[in-house]
């Protein structure tokens, strides 16, 4: 049986929490990256959880660890990977997959997570997600892996939806059929990245309601929130899963959708490149708070679709 996580909070609760000027919905949190592990350290605003990468914190020296462990005594932890390489044909990495457990032993994660990608072959590492086939081959090897990586950690994990720049040929079902597939045939729980699906919606012609409407919401236990780049190109556009901007504002309507439809869940801002001041990202999880306790949408809004 694997191990089964309580949910920090109870779709009902709406309990707040006050910094200066910001309320938070004790569902929402941030991603916790080292330029703002001082200020988290220092000040400990009153969010109730933050997201690591997992990796990071594989081969950590004896202060980054103290650290962690500090921020841990305040906050609920979740753990999100990107190395797992669940699409790989050959089998998990057993290194990388005792180092995660490791990790999850020292800090008890409410949450663990990675993606529907792969990014090694034959001992070879890719310093990226890389999309799949989706096919019955392909949906075998990644749910052997899943299964795989579910029973050595003795808990069920969470996948989510990439971001997506290419489409194979030769794939027979579309993704959220693919994620549905592999959620029933696991038990794993999923991770819905809301700015993905827009993105992929963009770059691949599809509807998201579709998308959304498809997938099992009740098991979806987390959702993410970023923003994206434009890319032009001579023959049109890109969009780009940058994570380097504010929420654009057709997220936050998705964000408001599906919480108004399904309640809300552990709901994520992440900011990885070009990251701002602590204030700007505790800024977008106030406005993620405010439309979960109020039901609005965040009125005022950066400009989150300049083109690079």
């Amino acid at each position: 049986m694997l191990k089964q996580r309580t949910l920090l909070f109870p779709t009902a609760l709406k309990k707040e929490f006050h910094v200066k000027h910001h309320t938070f919905h004790d569902h929402v949190g941030v991603g916790l990256r080292t330029p703002h592990l001082d200020y988290f350290s220092q000040n400990k605003p009153k969010l109730s959880w933050l997201e690591i990468h997992s990796e990071n914190y594989f081969q950590t020296n004896a202060a980054e660890r103290h650290q962690l462990h500090a921020l841990r005594e305040q906050y609920q932890i979740s753990c999100h990977g990107i190395g797992l390489s669940l699409g790989s044909v050959e089998r998990v990495n057993q290194k990388h997959l005792a180092q995660l457990k490791a990790l999850i032993d020292s800090i008890d994660p409410i949450l663990v997570s990675d993606h529907l990608s792969w990014s090694e072959n034959g001992g070879h590492y890719f310093n990226d997600l890389l999309p799949l086939p989706y096919t019955e081959e392909a949906l075998k090897v990644f749910t052997r892996n899943v299964n795989e990586v579910q029973d050595y950690l003795q808990r069920e994990i969470l996948i989510e939806n990439p971001s997506s720049y290419v489409k194979f040929q030769h794939s027979t079902i579309s993704e959220w059929e693919f994620l549905t597939e592999v959620q029933q045939r696991t038990d794993c729980r999923l991770l819905l990245d809301l700015n993905n699906v827009y993105v992929s919606a963009f770059n691949h012609g599809f509807d998201c309601d579709t998308y959304l409407d498809t997938i099992p919401a009740d098991k979806v236990d987390e959702i993410h929130l970023a923003g994206f780049t434009i890319k032009q190109l001579d023959k049109g556009e890109i969009w780009i899963d940058t994570h380097s901007r504010p929420v654009s504002d057709e997220v936050w309507q998705l964000f408001a959708q599906w919480t108004k439809k399904h309640g809300p869940r552990h709901a994520l801002i992440e900011w990885d490149l070009d990251i701002p001041a602590p204030e700007v990202l505790l800024g977008e999880a106030h406005k993620a708070s405010q439309l979960l306790l109020q039901g609005t949408i965040p009125s005022e809004q950066s400009e989150s679709r300049k083109a690079s």
